[in-house]
């Protein structure tokens, strides 16, 4: 089978930057030394365009997980064109064929099912889909005026981020080659291979707490390398939610800006995912775990009833207490609903809250025991 051509300015961009990179930096580092101020610039580079792969390439206009003010847009189009990884469109477009064909290894433009050299960036440097580009799923895009400004001057947007801001910034107060270096060479390098793992690694490496139907992975290190995009098989899960760490804990900095952009107005219409949505994807998954633990043991169709009781009643009981709560808000907006009434619906969803509570519980005592059997 004959192979795609080769790109040359994507081969340039993705294999020789990384070589001059490799090289260039530590010749100068022994040679002449960076400053704290390069190296400043350098971190400051990086985060502002993770950031903005992240929370508007991605989440904004890839799955329209929020709304954002004309400003926060036009700094996430600036700022992701920095990146060199194409225009919004041509992202986005890629990334919506990816999540509606996800591992099928001929309509999911960087499917993990062709191995990690493709997914990670073989899928780049050659031209894999043989004709112009289709933005027939991206149509809400073409209507955005600063998608389509970007798209228009992305090359202008590139060149001017990357080359000539790093070396005004340098040449105005520090070196212009250091500055250069730091901000604008091996700042791109790194990005480039952190976003990249989520195509990668992140369909190879890590847990599936919520759905075994594809690839996706949640990791906590790739999390941590890209602003909370390495909890991935909760956003395969739920592509919409603007979250992909849902926890508090979990290490989302992306999910953390939008929602304090959303106390000050610049965000809006944070889409998330329901409690009872992500409870019962949770659940599902233990549920086949513990069933194919169960049938591996002595008294397997003991066990194996054991485990199907146990979900039916823990899903029988988060859907009654997850209805319920929706009546409880209801009452508590509804000033006319008389002070007897009111009592007895916060004394049923303090039950039906705690009925979750004593099933969950339960539940994790008999996985636990399928475990140690």
């Amino acid at each position: 089978m004959e192979k795609a051509p080769l790109m040359p300015t994507r081969v340039f961009v993705l294999v020789l930057m990384p070589i001059l990179a490799v090289t260039l930096v530590p010749y100068y580092a022994f040679s002449v030394g960076f400053s704290a101020f390069d190296w400043s610039m350098g971190v400051l580079f990086a985060v502002i365009t993770l950031h903005s792969i992240s929370a508007g390439y991605h989440r904004l206009w890839s799955h329209k997980a929020y709304h954002a003010h004309f400003a926060v847009r036009l700094f996430y189009a600036i700022w992701g064109g920095c990146t060199i990884q194409n225009t919004i469109l041509n992202w986005a477009s890629d990334h919506r064929n990816h999540h509606k064909f996800v591992d099928d290894r001929d309509r999911d433009p960087y499917s993990a099912s062709r191995g990690f050299w493709f997914s990670h960036m073989g899928w780049m440097i050659r031209d894999h889909k043989g004709g112009p580009d289709d933005f027939s799923n991206v149509k809400d895009l073409v209507r955005d005026p600063i998608v389509m400004w970007q798209h228009k001057y992305y090359i202008e947007l590139v060149l001017v981020t990357n080359i000539a801001l790093p070396l005004l910034i340098g040449y105005l107060f520090s070196t212009a080659l250091g500055v250069f270096l730091l901000a604008g060479l091996l700042r791109l390098v790194v990005i480039h291979h952190f976003t990249f793992f989520i195509n990668s690694l992140a369909h190879i490496w890590g847990s599936q707490p919520y759905s075994d139907g594809n690839s996706s992975r949640d990791n906590l290190i790739l999390a941590v390398l890209t602003f909370g995009e390495g909890y991935h098989n909760y956003h395969h899960s739920f592509q919409g939610d603007y979250r992909n760490g849902i926890r508090w804990w979990h290490y989302d900095p992306t999910k953390w800006v939008l929602t304090v952009f959303s106390w000050i107005g610049l965000t809006s219409r944070l889409k998330r995912a329901s409690q009872l949505q992500v409870e019962k994807a949770r659940l599902e998954m233990q549920y086949k775990r513990a069933l194919r633990q169960a049938e591996h043991l002595q008294e397997a169709a003991r066990w194996c009833h054991h485990v199907e009781e146990r979900y039916a009643q823990f899903l029988v009981a988060l859907e009654e207490w997850a209805t319920f709560k929706q009546e409880w808000y209801q009452s508590k907006k509804n000033e006319l609903l008389a002070t007897l009434e009111r009592a007895e619906l916060k004394q049923r969803y303090a039950e039906l809250k705690k009925n979750v509570k004593f099933q969950r519980q339960e539940w994790h005592l008999l996985t636990a025991q399928l475990a140690a059997v």
